[in-house]
């Protein structure tokens, strides 16, 4: 008994001890995206809250795949944290990409941080000024209307075919490997449309070189407040494409470094500063975690797959 109880007392106090050195979060993307940013604001309040230093660690390639990967693969002891977008960790996988990691066996969600819309924005020639009468044209003329996105596969090509079926528009589909050269040739009048996330339209979108006409999330941005949201035209109030930011845990880490964690992440969410930063890039704060989070990645994957299997889409390199 007493054996017992002394195990149970170190096994409490190697808890408590945690963080006992610094923590590495890991991005899937290089340097100075929007994920990345995100990731360096949370990261700079977590190291003060925690006060230990926790390293931003940009481990890029194959969509994603190699850094979810190195977490998935890391010890299970809270101090190798993923900061995941829906690409590697729900896009990609429904989409057919192969990727050594699942999610339902190798990682552990802690927070929603944050998410900011996809847009749909056409070049100023383009006669719609509504997203109901860019409908009316495309219906117009079939397959003569087209979209670039960042290429097959990506979120942004899930919520252009999702929107195709939920209105029966004609509209062609047009991969790019990117979001930047995508956006180049809807600014160069190339293709008519292209669905990106917000942030780096919102400067074309305010000098008159792009018209936004939705956003894809289920309510307006603060960022763009006066663009309509998809989910308010009729018969799509259910339709909802974001770009989000999730800091995710190897499975099996400690439920007590999961909580404090979650706790911590949660905290640095609410703060004042924190959200000024966050909504200064277009990302709305939402620090999300425990069930509530376990049900809205439950209904993320459930929707791409569903959107995957009725459209065929299918994951391109």
């Amino acid at each position: 008994m007493i054996w017992a109880i002394g195990l149970a007392a170190m096994s409490l106090a190697h808890a408590e001890e945690w963080p006992s050195k610094p923590l590495h979060m890991i991005v899937a993307y290089p340097p100075g995206g929007g994920l990345d940013f995100v990731t360096r604001t949370v990261a700079q309040r977590l190291a003060e809250r925690l006060k230990q230093q926790v390293i931003v660690d940009n481990r890029s390639g194959a969509s994603g795949s190699i850094g979810t990967d190195a977490v998935a693969k890391s010890p299970a002891d809270g101090y190798t944290l993923l900061m995941a977008s829906p690409a590697e960790i729900v896009v990609g996988p429904a989409a057919g990409q192969k990727t050594p990691y699942k999610l339902e066996t190798d990682l552990v969600p802690v927070l929603l941080v944050g998410e900011t819309p996809l847009v749909f924005a056409v070049h100023p020639s383009v006669d719609a000024k509504d997203l109901a009468a860019l409908v009316a044209l495309a219906k117009a003329a079939p397959n003569k209307f087209s979209y670039g996105t960042p290429g097959t596969g990506s979120s942004m090509n899930f919520a252009g075919e999702a929107f195709k079926a939920s209105t029966g528009a004609s509209i062609q589909h047009v991969p790019y490997r990117g979001a930047a050269p995508a956006l180049n040739d809807v600014l160069g009048n190339q293709v008519p449309m292209v669905i990106v996330g917000m942030p780096p339209v919102v400067p074309h979108a305010k000098s008159g070189k792009l018209r936004v006409l939705v956003v894809t999330t289920a309510k307006r941005s603060s960022l763009m407040p006066e663009v309509p949201a998809v989910a308010e035209l009729p018969g799509l109030k259910d339709y909802r494409f974001s770009n989000w930011m999730m800091v995710l845990a190897p499975a099996k880490t400690p439920p007590e470094t999961i909580e404090r964690l979650r706790r911590e992440l949660a905290a640095i969410v609410a703060e004042p500063q924190t959200r000024e930063r966050l909504l200064g890039a277009g990302v709305e704060p939402m620090g999300l975690g425990g069930a509530e989070l376990t049900a809205f990645l439950t209904d993320e994957r459930k929707r791409y797959d569903r959107v995957a299997k009725d459209n065929n889409i299918r994951f391109s390199d």
